[in-house]
């Protein structure tokens, strides 16, 4: 037994009455929740991914497994590797590899919205919510540092860890702004500033990372998931102001909430000229649901991606991918 799973033995943290209960909704089957109850337990596995701004995945690979046993269990995506085995405490971040920006430490379900973005060279692309930078490495490595991208956040304390993750990748088309995302959208949308492809990775209560961050099983509670939700229908309504027609948006959250997965994405299609488009993830996804307590969403909500911990052995994570079919002209006040 590793020393974090005697760690996690010695403190089980347990899910509040309310929480198990909506789980319990979202995954009636009693195999299903035992699944995912036990499964919340453990710790996740070790994921990294290469960064092709500096270096090619099999070489790698190969340096890698001088040392590690490693895997690439995604024959599409050999930038994805897997460290299967057990690390001691911050042996991945300590590597050389890693210090000189040839791989990023990212959860297997943190890499989906940048490959469902789809990031091409020489494109122009806005990460809304970049901090701590994963998925804006991701999206400029993707894009082979052409085109623009800009990475906004509003805590100076994240836009340093952004910076020094762009800096290490060796990141050169992206631009760090510092605002909250309303702000930037608005002040882009000015000078009819638009981008063919927007991530939009929001701020959420966090359901899905229970395996990494425990400490989530005591912070939750209900009045955090629906002032989120009102938040994000609010980042999503902006968002689409900077985006072109035919553009793509990818919504993510790493929640099970369907407030801010279905809720946030049935509020976009109802309200504005935009298409919910189906995924192909190499994980294993299942749809998004039509209805939540008293909610009835758009049919199309279906075309979401839920990516459950016991389908995957990864964390959760919501994915969500739209076009816009006409520009967006009206004014939206905050």
């Amino acid at each position: 037994m590793s020393q974090q799973e005697r760690v996690r033995k010695e403190y089980k943290y347990s899910m509040k009455p309310l929480f198990e209960q909506r789980m319990r909704s979202l995954l009636p089957e009693e195999k299903d929740f035992a699944a995912f109850e036990k499964i919340v337990h453990t710790q996740p596995k070790n994921f990294i991914r290469c960064n092709t701004l500096k270096i090619s995945p099999p070489i790698l690979f190969e340096r890698l497994a001088k040392r590690w046993k490693v895997k690439q269990p995604f024959p599409d995506y050999p930038e994805i590797i897997l460290i299967d085995q057990d690390l001691g405490p911050g042996e991945l971040g300590n590597a050389l590899e890693h210090i000189l920006g040839y791989y990023y430490v990212q959860e297997v379900s943190s890499m989906m919205p940048s490959l469902a973005l789809n990031p091409r060279p020489n494109e122009k692309i806005l990460d809304l919510c970049a901090a701590p930078g994963s998925k804006t490495s991701q999206i400029a490595a993707k894009m082979e540092n052409t085109g623009i991208l800009i990475a906004n956040d509003f805590k100076m304390n994240r836009i340093r860890i952004l910076a020094a993750t762009l800096e290490r990748s060796g990141v050169s088309n992206t631009v760090i702004t510092r605002n909250d995302a309303i702000t930037v959208c608005s002040r882009l949308a000015k000078r009819n500033f638009k981008f063919d492809k927007i991530l939009l990775d929001a701020p959420c209560s966090g359901e899905g990372t229970l395996r990494s961050s425990p400490k989530t099983f005591l912070m939750w509670n209900p009045k955090m998931v629906d002032n989120l939700s009102r938040m994000q229908k609010k980042l999503i309504a902006f968002a689409l102001k900077v985006l072109k027609k035919g553009g793509t948006i990818v919504y993510s959250t790493c929640t099970h909430a369907p407030e801010e997965n279905e809720g946030v994405i049935d509020f976009a299609l109802k309200n504005f000229p935009v298409r919910a488009e189906s995924l192909s993830l190499p994980l294993n996804c299942r749809s998004g649901i039509t209805s939540w307590q008293s909610e009835e969403y758009n049919p199309d909500v279906k075309r979401t991606c839920r990516i459950y911990p016991q389908d995957n052995d990864s964390e959760g994570f919501f994915v969500s991918k739209m076009t816009l079919l006409e520009d967006i002209k009206e004014d939206i006040k905050a």
